[in-house]
């Protein structure tokens, strides 16, 4: 019996991932959508993309970050 029911209970968690999955599908599809239509628009993707993910990070992360790539722009000669 207990093996029926690990049997039954895997099936419900596969079945669980795999509608979630399906779900994620869907938003990623929303998602592009979106930049596409913000591309029509005239707005860049990629620069909003890393927007996006900048506005993810911690603002004493993200600081850290944009001071270690003006170190490494500076120590290339790519300083504006």
């Amino acid at each position: 019996m207990t093996d029926n029911v690990s049997v039954e209970q895997l099936r419900l968690f596969i079945e669980r991932i795999e509608r979630l999955e399906e779900e994620k599908k869907g938003i990623a599809d929303d998602i592009k959508d979106v930049y596409l239509e913000a591309k029509s628009q005239g707005f860049d993707p990629k620069t909003m993309k890393t927007i996006v993910r900048l506005r993810k990070m911690d603002k004493n992360a993200r600081q850290e970050m944009e001071a270690l790539l003006d170190t490494y722009k500076s120590a290339l000669g790519l300083e504006d």
